[in-house]
């Protein structure tokens, strides 16, 4: 989806309403910066926000994400395309979301590593920051595992715990992989 092109459908459906982006920020409960942010192209609607918009400037969704009135003839086609769209973009944020969980799980892992090898396992385990970042470990990898695994029903929760599980049993035997290799 083009951002700019969105953004100067929705300034274009704006002032065809009739309307300044104070009204419209008003209408939507939002501030008019966040209007102006999107009619520069620097920023989508929120999803909760979408219908409501569309509402007070009588277009579709589909228009919205498209930046342009569809045509009746060529409307299905064009929503399956934004559909496809919004799927790419969010494999890019999840997959986003794990690269930086790596990075992050890296970082913790070296920094304990120093840790023990500068002070010793038994100082290291003791120092208050040794367990800062074990537990700021297990709240990641717990957001992780929820977030990554879009858990929306039960079934899917049995999976989460267990990912969970396992990352705790790894990252608080860390300490002792430790002493074996120090």
């Amino acid at each position: 989806m083009d951002q700019e092109k969105i953004g100067k459908f929705i300034a274009e459906c704006r002032k065809e309403q009739g309307i300044t982006q104070a009204q419209l920020a008003d209408k939507l409960d939002i501030t008019y910066k966040a209007v102006s942010k999107w009619e520069r192209g620097k920023g989508l609607p929120d999803a909760s926000r979408m219908i409501d918009l569309c509402n007070i400037l009588n277009i579709t969704v589909n228009d919205l994400l498209s930046g342009d009135k569809i045509s009746d003839n060529n409307y299905v086609n064009q929503a399956d395309n934004n559909l496809v769209e919004l799927q790419k973009q969010k494999q890019a944020i999840n997959t986003s979301v794990r690269i930086s969980y790596l990075c992050i799980v890296v970082i913790l892992f070296i920094y304990n590593f120093v840790n023990v090898l500068l002070y010793g396992i038994e100082e290291a385990t003791k120092r208050p920051e040794f367990m800062i970042m074990i537990s700021i470990s297990l709240i990641r990898l717990f957001v992780y595992t929820y977030i990554i695994n879009n858990i929306d029903s039960k079934k899917n929760i049995g999976y989460v715990i267990a990912v969970f599980a396992i990352g705790v049993i790894l990252i608080l035997t860390v300490p002792l992989l430790f002493t074996v290799l120090v």
